[in-house]
């Protein structure tokens, strides 16, 4: 089920936007750099794990500014054109 909960401003729309491109390009760059390249794959190990707890922060501060509905099995999506949040169950 996908249900509109609520909305965001552009503003936070694009720093979501910003950590979720940033996110995927690195997992891309992850399928195809190996470990030989320690310097390499360690600053990816890192900029992965900041990356991925400032994603989770973005919803975490932007849940409870919004008060949005969850449930324990659902999670939220966000729209990028319309800064609409979904709660999809």
């Amino acid at each position: 089920m996908k249900k509109i909960i609520g909305q965001v401003t552009v503003e936070e729309k694009n720093e979501i936007l910003s950590l979720f491109e940033r996110r995927n390009g690195l997992n891309e760059l992850a399928k195809i750099l190996t470990p030989d390249n320690v310097e390499l794959y360690e600053k990816l190990v890192t900029d992965m794990g900041t990356t991925g707890t400032r994603f989770q922060n973005w919803w975490d501060t932007m849940s409870k500014k919004y008060q949005w509905e969850s449930t324990e099995n659902g999670h939220w999506e966000i729209n990028f054109e319309t800064c609409e949040i979904y709660l999809i169950d």
